[in-house]
């Protein structure tokens, strides 16, 4: 019999909240995130927005030999997971450290250190590469510091997979903890990609919005005129716990994670499925692993991109699991305010539906001002609405057609 999980302590820093109050304050407010991007030049790109974290000084956070060895991703991963440990307070009970893991998700890790690198490189020559440049970069790193700052001496590792990574890395802790590896789980995703080579990346693709003079209207999900997602940044994290050890030590309950499913289009790079397909097959998976009916769920926080055929594909993906209860879904995304953190999206969204389940509200879809009529569905647009939410899903989507699905359910 698989072991229960609970969630039992959160954390975040996004670019609309330094921590998981204010960052839920403004999604409840519809508080957009995105402006001019600061941190380069952008003007010689098609696309100069993003969704940057502000009022963020490292100092206030590590000491200053810490910060040049430490990727800003990895700030960012730690500062939100310090926030999630002191949230659950795990650490001020008996706990097992060998029993006690982390697993994170990022989609690029610390590119901010290799394009720094790579430019020493290419001006002086490989001698001036840093001795930190690969601590510094890789992607598992911030797990890594995670365990050292909170002596986690269980799994840890961390989940690529595009936009898809932090919805694999918390379906991996909820099973390692139900089949008995673990007892706590400190997971989530970070990332901090905007930067020239990323945000040219993604802007030669032509995947991103380029609605420069409006920024904080660029994120429109589901609405006809979207036209690209907007580059985000940040990083969340949960305290996944096991029901019996968070209940011996008396731990503040917010919610409790049930089901995981995961897929593959195996279709295309970059375009989803027709239809949503393999997103499909992923949420009924979530639904099946959680023991729950479609009608069962009352709100689904979309991946809702705002790009044209995530949003299409991805509506048709729900009302194909949904049927006629579809209709009576209430569905967002928390990208049309705080943009699309990649690798992180998914962590932000799985704290969205737990504060939904632990408030009763849920925030509002921003910028929906024309919907598509192929995106029918109720978004909750431009403002947030009170609503009991028994169950939720959350659903993500990345580049290779990796789908994952989370099923979250208030703890009875």
């Amino acid at each position: 019999m698989k072991r229960r999980v609970v969630i039992t302590g959160l954390g975040a820093i996004t670019p609309i909240g330094n921590t998981v109050r204010d960052t839920w304050d403004n999604l409840l407010k519809g508080v957009s995130g995105i402006r001019t991007i600061s941190y380069f030049d952008p003007s010689i790109l098609n696309t100069r927005i993003a969704a940057e974290v502000r009022n963020y000084n490292p100092e206030e956070h590590f000491e200053h030999k810490e910060i040049k060895k430490i990727d800003l991703y990895a700030q960012y991963a730690m500062i939100a997971a310090r926030e999630a440990v002191n949230d659950s307070g795990f650490k001020n009970h008996q706990y097992d450290c060998n029993r006690t893991g982390c697993i994170t998700g990022s989609g690029i890790g610390g590119i901010l250190t290799f394009e720094e690198e790579c430019s020493k490189y290419l001006q002086n020559g490989v001698r001036r590469i840093s001795p930190f440049f690969i601590p510094k970069m890789i992607s598992n790193i911030a797990a890594a510091y995670i365990a050292i700052e909170h002596n986690l001496k269980g799994i840890n590792f961390n989940a690529v997979s595009a936009c898809a990574s932090a919805n694999h890395a918390i379906g991996t802790a909820l099973r390692s903890i139900q089949y008995g590896d673990a007892d706590i789980i400190v997971t989530g995703g970070a990332e901090a990609s905007v930067t020239p080579l990323a945000v040219g990346g993604f802007s030669a693709m032509r995947a991103l919005s380029t609605r420069n003079d409006s920024p904080e209207e660029a994120s429109r999900p589901f609405d006809k005129e979207r036209d690209g997602f907007v580059m985000s940044e940040g990083a969340a994290i949960l305290v996944l716990e096991e029901l019996e050890h968070a209940l011996n030590r008396g731990a503040k309950i917010y919610a409790e994670l049930v089901g995981y499913g995961a897929s593959c289009d195996a279709f295309h790079i970059t375009a989803p499925a027709e239809e949503g397909e393999g997103s499909s097959r992923a949420l009924i998976m979530a639904l099946q692993d959680a023991g729950l009916k479609p009608q069962d769920i009352q709100y689904v926080n979309a991946h809702g991109t705002s790009t044209p055929l995530n949003d299409k594909c991805e509506t048709q993906s729900i009302k194909a699991v949904f049927g006629e209860h579809a209709y009576k879904l209430k569905v967002n995304s928390t990208k049309s305010m705080v943009g699309h953190m990649l690798g992180a999206a998914a962590a932000i969204e799985a704290i969205a539906c737990i504060k939904t389940i632990e408030t009763g509200w849920i925030h509002p879809t921003r910028n929906l001002t024309n919907p598509d009529p192929e995106c029918d569905l109720d978004y909750v647009p431009h403002k947030a609405i009170e609503c009991e939410v028994k169950a939720a899903l959350s659903n993500s989507l990345g580049f290779g057609g990796h789908n994952s699905s989370i099923v979250i359910r208030k703890y009875i």
